[in-house]
């Protein structure tokens, strides 16, 4: 399992259908999650992602020391589903998804990942899996960063 996360000030997701617009998610502070979940990923990899996600200490302090987490200055997460962190581009100039899970087994884990930061205490809210989006953010800091659970170091 991927996520890109990036700390932000504020960021929201819009479904575009057509000429329909509509806000699926909205946050102030927190933290911009764009998750992507391999055919190889299980709940043990959501476990991880969602523990390091809340977790992570690289919001300032007193002192302007990234030393708190997400959960230590009451902020929320904005997940939405991204397919294509697992795109390949090696080879040609269109990328693979062959290591991409398929709907069926990704949507499962991503709502799995969704729950589990809840139950960190967090305020999540989400895009909608497999549609077209749009995403605001003001990334602050900047911060970004990139975990994968198969890539232990």
């Amino acid at each position: 399992m991927r996520a890109v996360i990036q700390k932000v000030s504020r960021a929201h997701v819009d479904v575009l259908a057509g000429q329909n617009r509509e806000r699926s998610g909205q946050i102030e502070a927190g933290l911009m999650v764009l998750l992507g979940v391999c055919h190889a990923d299980t709940e043990a990899d959501a476990r991880y992602i969602a523990d390091k996600i809340a977790g992570l200490r690289i919001f300032e302090d007193e002192a302007g020391k990234l030393n708190r987490s997400v959960q230590d200055i009451g902020g929320a997460v904005l997940l939405v589903s991204q397919f294509t962190l697992y795109a390949d581009a090696r080879n040609g100039r269109r990328p693979s998804l062959s290591q991409a899970a398929r709907p069926e087994a990704a949507e499962p884990l991503y709502e799995t990942v969704a729950g589990l930061l809840r139950r960190h205490g967090l305020n999540v809210e989400t895009g909608r899996f497999q549609a077209h989006m749009q995403i605001d953010l003001c990334n602050d800091g900047p911060v970004t960063l990139l975990l994968d659970s198969q890539k232990l170091f």
